[in-house]
């Protein structure tokens, strides 16, 4: 059987965009590296007039303004009718990473309300950075959550080169004729991320005899697909235990990872903070498995969470 094989890229591309965004506005995020314009370019083949492209200056880099630019020049020329570029000023919540990477996705979803309530914004993560997610939520012990890594779509934002590897986004440039801009923090070892994809992936590589990034990203996608299934399991059984409130004879029969999340949507309902895992083990351990008179578990804002004949109460300190 003969025939040119399909720039994957391409092939993902289509399949995410007819499966999650066949029509309307779609907002694609560019900054200039091999990741992002062969995203770009395969969304405005295949979504024509309806892809938006945005290129935002974080202006931390000498240069940042014309390099951005020199993108949002080479999109047009590439046959994008719509290229906005956004100037944002970065605060330091977080660390510079963490800092720029909110003010970016600020500006996107700025762009997307713009073009409509609906509008998808794709952002260029790949399975390498999959797999790294993957290794970062494994070595800071956060959980199930954070090992199940990345979505291919969870509104507004669409990552459609999850199954794709950065090797192939870099070749798609080249088959183009795109010179990719190559960020030199991505070579800084002083950010944990680039020293995982410079020194342990390659060391994993060797020592497990390949394949890890792909294996690290099936196993994302299989421990999500568990994450979802639980999670549509605790909506059902929070809307049945907490009308108003849950019960310690309600939450008890539940299994550990049920009982979580059941707590954890109640609280949510009730404004209540972000928890720490420390905080869910506390009120399982005093408040529902021991039940223990009297005790109370201090939770983010100035709420004690007690148990009053049975029922969860939420009690606001009194100073």
């Amino acid at each position: 059987m003969s025939g040119t094989a399909r720039d994957p890229v391409d092939v993902a591309v289509t399949d995410w965009l007819a499966r999650y965004a066949p029509t309307g506005p779609v907002v694609v995020g560019v900054s200039g590296g091999a990741d992002s314009l062969a995203l770009a370019l395969a969304v405005q083949q295949r979504a024509g007039d309806r892809a938006v492209a945005v290129t935002v200056d974080h202006g931390l880099q000498s240069g940042s303004a014309e390099r951005a630019d020199r993108t949002a020049e080479l999109l047009r020329h590439r046959g994008f009718g719509t290229v906005l570029l956004r100037t944002v000023d970065v605060g330091a919540a977080g660390g510079p990473e963490a800092a720029a990477r909110t003010a970016r996705l600020a500006a996107l979803r700025s762009v997307a309300d713009e073009c409509g309530p609906a509008a998808p914004i794709l952002l260029a993560h790949t399975m390498d950075d999959q797999a790294e997610t993957v290794l970062l939520g494994l070595g800071r012990g956060s959980g199930p959550r954070s090992i199940a890594g990345m979505r291919a779509w969870r509104a507004p934002f669409g990552r459609p080169l999850l199954d794709v590897l950065r090797r192939d986004t870099e070749a798609s440039c080249r088959a183009a004729g795109l010179e990719f801009w190559i960020d030199p923090h991505n070579a800084d070892p002083r950010y944990t991320r680039v020293r995982l994809r410079h020194e342990v992936m390659p060391l994993l590589e060797q020592v497990l005899g390949g394949g890890v990034t792909a294996a690290l990203a099936r196993t994302a996608a299989l421990i999500d697909d568990d994450l979802v299934a639980l999670d549509e399991l605790a909506a059902s059984l929070h809307a049945g235990l907490c009308n108003p409130a849950p019960t310690v004879g309600g939450l008890v029969p539940l299994a550990a990872a049920l009982r979580r999340r059941v707590l954890r949507r109640w609280l949510q309902h009730n404004k209540i903070g972000e928890l720490t895992a420390d905080h869910y083990e506390r009120i399982d351990s005093v408040l529902i498995q021991r039940s223990v008179p009297g005790a109370q578990v201090r939770l983010p804002g100035g709420i004690d969470l007690t148990v009053t004949d049975g029922v969860l109460q939420l009690v606001p300190v009194v100073r």
